[in-house]
């Protein structure tokens, strides 16, 4: 009992932080899985069911602060839904799903530690191939891992200068949406189970996902919380390469 309420009240820290900076958790919920035990079988569908909550709650309030930039949102989402769909689609043996997941959770924790508060003054046109080729690469993995993608493009974006903080909130939000939806119907051609307490784990989520959205549009200050985040993505990850030591 007293690691299921620590398991929800953390699953409602990482859909508020999330979703206070446009992204619907999906690396968190995977982590927070990982952590206690839940097979890979189990955690993609059920990271991408959150993801689909968290993630539209956030564009939501995004959008409606006028901050969505549809001539840069359709170009990654063209490329990324289909991809999406593929990954979603692959089977990968469970060993090899922790090894890439564990990779993969390095990206948020870099993203939560050293890149909280890029400022771009001045943004730049991409050109539409290189929206492409990154919405199709960032939708595959999203898809193969069970993500929405939305920690790897948002600092793609900010970086390259693309769009501001507002407007690489709303896109990366919409751009988990589709990527969820796309990378969950890829996994059902080959089945998927998902957790008994899948309602619960919805609820609390979206409840976070509420809060943090709200928030995150009044620019709260969450320096603490991302830090012990990026302590739990690092023990989870720690854990998906080592899991006898934890």
């Amino acid at each position: 009992m007293d690691n299921l309420l620590v398991f929800y009240i953390v699953l409602f820290a990482v859909a508020f932080l999330y979703s206070s900076v446009g992204h619907g958790g999906a690396s968190g919920y995977l982590a927070l899985m990982a952590l206690f035990g839940i097979t890979p079988a189990v955690m993609k569908p059920t990271a991408l069911m959150l993801n689909l909550f968290v993630a539209l709650t956030s564009f939501t309030y995004y959008y409606k602060g006028k901050y969505f930039n549809s001539r840069l949102f359709w170009p990654l989402a063209l490329a990324s839904i289909p991809m999406a769909f593929v990954g979603g689609s692959m089977v990968v043996h469970a060993d090899l799903y922790k090894k890439l997941l564990g990779i993969f959770l390095l990206i948020p924790i870099i993203r939560f530690l050293f890149f909280k508060d890029i400022e771009v003054d001045e943004t730049k046109k991409p050109a539409i191939g290189w929206l492409l080729l990154i919405g199709g690469s960032i939708g595959f993995l999203s898809g193969l891992l069970g993500i929405g993608g939305g920690v790897i493009l948002s600092p793609i974006l900010l970086l390259l200068a693309w769009t501001n903080q507002k407007q690489t909130a709303a896109i990366s939000a919409l751009f988990i949406f589709v990527n969820s939806l796309s990378g969950l119907f890829g996994q059902i051609t080959k089945g998927i189970t998902f957790s008994p307490d899948m309602v619960s784990y919805v609820l609390v989520a979206f409840t976070g996902g509420l809060f943090g959205s709200y928030f995150g549009a009044l620019r709260f200050q969450q320096s603490a919380i991302k830090l012990l985040l990026a302590l739990v993505l690092m023990v989870a990850s720690f854990k998906l390469f080592l899991p006898n030591l934890i």
